[in-house]
């Protein structure tokens, strides 16, 4: 643990400020390597700094001229900049009393001038400081602490204008959440309506049309809810195929098994592999019979989409790709485009339909 004695007295409050702005540990930033860089040159000296104060550590944000990333609080000399607002200066460390003991000053790496602002947020807090360090003794001007000042206020801009940037990013998330659920709220909802029209009908062939229309925006809406639920760039395709499947059973009534390999694809490319699967499966489910089967299949650069059922075969004319063939048909080979692939027919071992669409490896 730190020295109580370089302990600020709000270090609960300037800790969670630390916590707010999430820069520890995250990579090297161009922005803040050239304000240290830039630092160095103004004032002449070997090393410049952005540190970062943590709970029992200094992490250097950006190190120019040392490459160590972090040393501990109690040697810091950083830890007790932040101690105050003003610039803490140490021409000759050798002989300054407040640094005499530090190991810093007193070991082998010789530390001898030492300047260093303060990083203030808007709200007060000092996360840590810039920098500059030499092995030889120097004189500072109020000129040229008033320069490291403005570098420093710099750097604060910088890391407040990131932190705007991922609270803007964030929020626009939650927008585009709310947005999406209020499209699936009123997907659902048109297919309720379908159905609820449906069964004011008394002719059968327009009823079999509306619920069908019905089911398949109902489908959509599935599609569309568990494709933002991901929140990632890619996902397992199996496992989104499993519990899209798993809301088709409930929807069409009729068993849906999933199986093949694991592999993910990325999230651009879900909509239009569930919107396949969606009219795939609602196709064997009006024209099919048994069980309906869907396997995704990874071979080498290729993947497969294969769903299958065991009811009547196809006839040995069918083509999918017909113009005359029905909407569903139609949607269908539309999206195997979208994949770069291409739809295909035929007739299972054992009896039945097969529709496979294939298509290259997605990136």
């Amino acid at each position: 643990m730190a020295d109580v004695s370089i302990i600020p007295a709000n270090e609960a409050q300037r800790l969670a400020a630390v916590r707010r702005y999430d820069i520890l540990d995250t990579p090297p930033d161009g922005a803040f390597d050239r304000i240290t860089a830039l630092a160095a040159r103004r004032f002449g000296v070997p090393i410049s700094i952005i540190s970062i104060v943590d709970e029992d550590r200094i992490w250097f944000k950006s190190h120019h001229g040392i490459p160590v990333e972090q040393i501990g609080r109690d040697p810091g000399l950083c830890a007790s900049a932040i101690l105050s607002n003003d610039a803490h200066i140490l021409p000759d460390a050798s002989v300054d009393p407040r640094s005499l003991a530090n190991p810093l000053v007193a070991g082998d790496f010789g530390l001898r001038f030492y300047a260093g602002v303060p990083l203030t947020t808007a709200d007060g807090h000092n996360l840590g400081t810039l920098c500059i360090i030499d092995k030889e003794a120097r004189p500072i001007n109020q000129s040229q602490i008033e320069d490291l000042k403005d570098l420093a206020a710099i750097v604060m801009d910088q890391i407040e204008m990131q932190l705007s940037a991922r609270r803007a990013v964030s929020e626009a998330n939650l927008m585009a959440k709310e947005i999406d659920h209020r499209v699936m709220n009123s997907l659902q909802f048109v297919s309720s309506l379908l159905s609820m029209q449906s069964r004011s009908l008394d002719d059968p062939e327009a009823v079999g049309h509306l619920q069908l229309a019905a089911n398949r925006v109902a489908a959509v809406a599935q599609v569309h809810r568990h494709f933002y639920a991901e929140g990632a760039d890619q996902t397992s395709c199996i496992t989104f195929l499993k519990r899209l499947c798993a809301d088709l059973e409930s929807i069409l009534g009729r068993e849906v098994q999933v199986s093949g390999d694991e592999g993910n694809i990325p999230m651009r490319s879900v909509q239009p592999i569930g919107l396949l699967v969606n009219e795939l499966v609602t196709n064997a489910a009006k024209h099919g019979r048994g069980l309906i089967e869907v396997r995704y299949e990874i071979e080498s650069y290729q993947h497969a989409l294969i769903v299958s059922d065991e009811g009547r075969n196809l006839p040995k004319d069918f083509d999918p790709a017909a113009a005359s063939q029905s909407l569903g048909m139609r949607v269908v080979t539309s999206l195997a485009k979208q994949l770069g692939g291409k739809l295909t027919s035929g007739h299972r071992p054992d009896g039945g339909s097969c529709f496979k669409v294939s298509f290259p490896a997605l990136q």
